[in-house]
């Protein structure tokens, strides 16, 4: 008995606590209502807190499900490795871990606007987008005539509760598996879904290539499925791939077309990749590593003849005796003891050109059934800023041949396996792939709208933490939208409307942000005054590049890390308010010279005939390169090249970073391309942690954002044209603030600079 009362009394009391918080959070609720009120009636825009109120029930209603469901949400943390040891304790827990950050976020969200009813700060009115109602117009989205970013969740439940604040993105997917027979049409169900769909929300169609119709196999044989293990589950070079994809598009995009979900284009391909290598010393092919068919070697051969011309030259390269064209033999997945040599450079290159030319085909078809399509990829941009290069993915070409930039950048911030990254040492997440990625994109396609369909900032299945600081959602997405992004599709919302989590979600589930109301609130937050001062986003994404860094996919290709290399210039270069950019071969042949004042090549010892040529007719017409004395030395398959000539150019040699970046600024200062803002940063970590980049807004006045991805406090001593008598005033909050702050890991410092009288 004496043990059932001590039961009882426990029980009691941990409802009571629930009770407890959930009412101190309702209360809260209530308050920050009524407050509102007051607000609008001095004409003070709320859109912040009502977000913020919304995001407050939306938790709260997660936290009432999360403690009645604590042994499901317990199996659900003891598939993390990170988690499972204490997978019960977080699992009963979780409720009052959601609702206590529901508190903390109605406090800020109340002290800030008690503030602005006092007039301690102001606020600039913030648009309540409107989806149904916005446009793509060049490289922006409009709403109201004025530049809007765009951004939703993955799986978000199509509710009135969940779009009215948090993303309102329409979404179609078509597959050819609802081809109901071969040269017949589309399922009538699935058609008179598309017929009757509608017409509302801007979005996108998703184009499935995982699932493909179930007499696919009867039609073109055993051999037609492969690489299940990707999201592209068939021979994209058999001839019936073709055949199934022209059939889709001919039933299901005219039903589409011209419509709101389609005005952020046709999505290709989710995560495309294809590789094809193996490890000698691994029992197992690397991940999504696969073979190829047939119809692959075919074109390999072709390929071959069109780029040796002769037998002869392809055997003196290869070492081989092959009699023809026809007899080449190539043993896929190739072994990557062979990187480095001619016949690995051909392998990769002709991967990357059949992945082309595939993509190219399913543009040219949709556009024969909607002209006006647009188009992207979710390209995964670290198969470019990382190293290997035998995945297919050439992401130059496949940019350009996009009307829209796509991608599902990601930006990683805690590991929950795995060794310690190098990035961890100096930084509090890793930018590499968001930055370096999106200023690669941008480089090739200026002028172009950028769609991250699968926004991967907040969490991946290998990067994620429960206790995530709000403030790396605001860092995160300020440093994307000034760097390029337009739109995005946040990974992700695997909660169902009664707070349930979708069956197919649960592995990448625990610690992410639908467990977490303060990361997720502050996403929105930070939307909104990005889309408040769009207009300075903008200028800041359509800055002039006058820093570029050669980019050989020849040098990519062939080296083990050559992207480290690339990335150790680019990073040194990265800290200095300079944008960077990047320039190949083809954007020297397709793009103005002016664009840039210097192009920088380091560690690019190979590089072919035409990328050389492409570099001395810059330098022919008066160009500024900076190289050191191991790059544009070889062709791709390691023989010696012509040096290059100073011709009415400026090349200067030079093989230190230091002395490299030295250079480079002082040629861009005697050019008038530097900002009229210097920063000098001061840390503890003796790394320079703080991107900024400065633009002038409408009244010709400095703009500086610093975003500080740095893991010390960061301080700057800001100086405009030299000076430091200056003062700064905060954009969002319009008051003064300091010219000399201390910026911790993740604040985001936007200020206008102004000299004093």
């Amino acid at each position: 008995m004496k043990y059932f009362i001590i039961i009882v009394v426990l029980a009691f009391s941990l409802t009571c606590g629930a009770q407890s918080l959930e009412g101190k959070a309702k209360k809260k609720v209530f308050e920050l209502e009524k407050l509102i009120k007051k607000a609008e009636k001095k004409d003070i825009d709320v859109l912040k807190e009502k977000t913020t109120v919304r995001t407050a029930k939306i938790f709260l209603d997660f936290a009432k499900w999360d403690e009645k469901n604590v042994e499901e949400n317990a199996s659900i943390f003891e598939l993390v490795k990170l988690y499972k040891k204490d997978a019960q304790k977080l699992a009963e827990d979780l409720a009052d871990f959601e609702r206590n950050d529901v508190i903390k976020m109605l406090d800020e969200s109340l002290e800030t606007l008690k503030m602005l009813i006092q007039g301690k700060i102001t606020r600039k009115e913030s648009p309540n987008v409107d989806w149904t109602k916005v446009k793509v117009e060049g490289d922006q989205i409009t709403f109201n005539n004025r530049p809007v970013f765009l951004a939703d969740y993955s799986w978000k439940p199509k509710t009135k509760k969940y779009t009215d604040y948090h993303g309102n993105l329409s979404v179609t997917g078509i597959s050819t598996r609802t081809l109901s027979a071969y040269n017949g049409g589309i399922h009538k169900r699935i058609a008179d879904e598309l017929d009757a769909k509608p017409n509302n929300s801007i979005g996108f169609v998703f184009l499935d290539h995982k699932n493909t119709p179930k007499w696919a196999t009867s039609q073109y044989g055993e051999n037609f499925k492969m690489r299940e293990d990707t999201y592209t589950a068939y021979d994209i070079d058999h001839p019936g791939a073709r055949e199934i994809q022209q059939q889709l598009f001919m039933e299901a995009v005219p039903k589409m077309a011209g419509k709101n979900y389609t005005k952020l284009g046709y999505m290709l391909c989710n995560e495309p990749h294809f590789f094809t290598h193996k490890d000698p010393k691994k029992k197992k092919l690397p991940w999504a590593s696969g073979p190829v068919s047939q119809y692959t070697i075919d074109k390999f051969k072709i390929w071959l003849e069109k780029k040796h011309g002769g037998i002869v030259a392809l055997n003196n390269l290869w070492e081989t005796n092959f009699k023809d064209f026809s007899s080449v033999s190539i043993d896929i997945p190739i072994d990557i003891t062979l990187k480095g040599t001619p016949i690995w450079y051909d392998w990769a290159s002709f991967n990357m050109d059949r992945v082309t030319d595939w993509f190219t085909f399913l543009k040219s078809e949709i556009e024969k059934h909607d002209p006006e399509a647009k188009v992207h990829i979710k390209i995964m941009p670290n198969l470019w800023t990382e190293n290997k290069r035998i995945h297919g993915i050439d992401l130059e070409a496949l940019t350009d041949m996009s009307t829209i930039v796509g991608n599902d950048s990601g930006a990683d911030h805690k590991y929950i396996w795995g060794k310690p990254n190098g990035w961890e040492k100096h930084y509090a997440f890793k930018w590499r792939e968001l930055c370096m990625g999106f200023d690669f994109m941008k480089s090739v396609s200026p002028n172009k709208i950028n769609f991250n369909s699968e926004l991967h900032y907040l969490s991946t299945v290998r990067s994620r933490d429960l206790y995530l600081d709000p403030k790396f959602s605001r860092a995160s997405f300020w440093l994307a939208h000034s760097y390029g992004m337009t739109a995005s599709q946040i990974w992700y919302w695997p909660r169902q409307e009664d707070g349930s989590i979708r069956k197919k979600s649960l592995k990448g589930y625990a610690g992410s942000n639908n467990q977490q109301p303060r990361v997720t609130n502050e996403v929105a937050l930070t939307l909104i005054d990005l889309n408040t001062y769009s207009e300075e986003i903008m200028a800041m994404q359509r800055q002039r590049k006058p820093l570029r860094l050669f980019y050989s996919k020849t040098s990519a290709i062939n080296k083990e890390e050559h992207m480290d290399d690339v990335f150790k210039t680019y990073e040194a270069l990265h800290f200095e308010g300079v944008p960077l950019g990047f320039v190949t071969k083809d954007i020297l042949n397709k793009q103005n010279h002016d664009n840039w004042d210097v192009i920088v090549i380091t560690e690019t010892p190979f590089v072919t005939p035409e990328e050389l040529d492409a570099i001395q007719s810059y330098l022919n017409n008066g160009g500024t390169v900076i190289v050191d004395n191991k790059s544009v030395a070889k062709n791709e398959y390691g023989n010696p090249l012509p040096n290059l000539k100073n011709a009415n150019g400026t090349l200067i040699k030079l093989n230190d970073i230091a002395e490299i970046k030295h250079k480079a600024l002082a040629i861009l200062k005697e050019r008038k391309a530097l900002p009229e803002i210097t920063i000098a940063e001061t840390n503890a970590v003796g790394t320079k942690g703080c991107i900024w980049r400065v633009i002038k807004n409408e009244k010709g006045n400095n703009v500086l954002s610093v975003v500080n991805v740095g893991k010390s406090e960061a301080q700057l001593a800001i100086k405009l044209n030299g000076s430091t008598n200056i003062s700064c005033n905060d954009i969002i909050n319009g008051i003064p603030t300091s010219a000399t702050p201390t910026l911790k890991p993740l604040d985001v410092y936007f200020v206008e600079v102004l000299e004093k009288d």
